[in-house]
């Protein structure tokens, strides 16, 4: 019987990746984000190249009520395997003391709040189905900080901090948890922090060779896809030019 993964935040970079590779498995796909466009597009391109079964939904994950109206009406009692908490985003890049609340707020609404959000209506259907497995996308800025990063570092550890209580909650309960890290990877995550300014943008992967998106969302499927005793808990993935958060040998 197929399986079935919700993936958040699936309208580009690492969501996009993460449901062409679900679908190559065979995973049958409910995929969210804001931009209604990129999913029925997607939808039709995986629906015609895999033979899955993809719903879309379109909301913004900040928004508590339309997460359980999504939850509680549109998916309806089915059983959900796998749950991605992939939508994120930095917002920003400044030291504290100047920092733009409204970017604080999206961040802490969207990496920390959202994730919850889902997580606490997902939740009950796994514990219930006694199997699920929750995959949350950090970061490496969730292990360690960096100058000006301050607010997108606390949201980060804040996940890793939530997949490992969730981890501790749930183990006895047949549910996995992973908590995937990734460094660099060139997505729109960069024209994202720098609001829209994609010259920017493209500075901090200049002189590397930086992650992909199917980097991760290759990582994603290894932990999915592992025998029922093996549980992939943490897995920090860099590209090899990168030795931490802040070093980064540029040719």
């Amino acid at each position: 019987m197929s399986k079935t993964a919700i993936i958040t935040g699936a309208t580009a970079g690492i969501g996009e990746a993460v449901a062409i590779e679900f679908a190559n498995l065979g995973y049958n796909l409910i995929l969210t984000g804001r931009r209604k466009e990129r999913l029925e597009k997607l939808k039709s391109e995986l629906e015609l190249k895999y033979s899955v079964s993809v719903s879309i939904h379109a909301f913004d994950i900040r928004q508590k009520a339309e997460v359980e109206h999504f939850c509680r009406n549109e998916i309806g009692d089915q059983t959900i395997d796998v749950l991605v908490n992939n939508a994120g985003l930095a917002s920003g890049l400044s030291p504290l003391h100047e920092g733009d609340v409204d970017d604080w707020e999206k961040m802490i609404d969207t990496n920390v709040k959202g994730l919850l959000y889902i997580t606490r209506e997902i939740a009950p259907r796994m514990v219930a189905a006694k199997s699920g497995h929750i995959i949350n996308v950090g970061s490496i800025a969730g292990i360690e900080v960096y100058p000006n990063g301050n607010v997108y570092c606390a949201t980060k550890h804040a996940v890793h901090a939530i997949s490992e209580g969730l981890r501790r909650e749930l183990f006895d309960k047949g549910i996995k948890v992973t908590n995937i890290a990734p460094g660099l990877v060139e997505t729109e995550f960069s024209i994202v922090r720098f609001h829209g300014d994609e010259n920017r943008a493209k500075t901090v992967y200049q002189g590397m060779e930086a992650l992909t998106a199917k980097d991760i969302a290759d990582c994603i499927a290894f932990a999915a896809t592992r025998p029922k005793h093996v549980n992939v808990a943490d897995m920090l993935v860099l590209p090899s030019c990168q030795g931490s958060a802040t070093q980064v040998d540029r040719q």
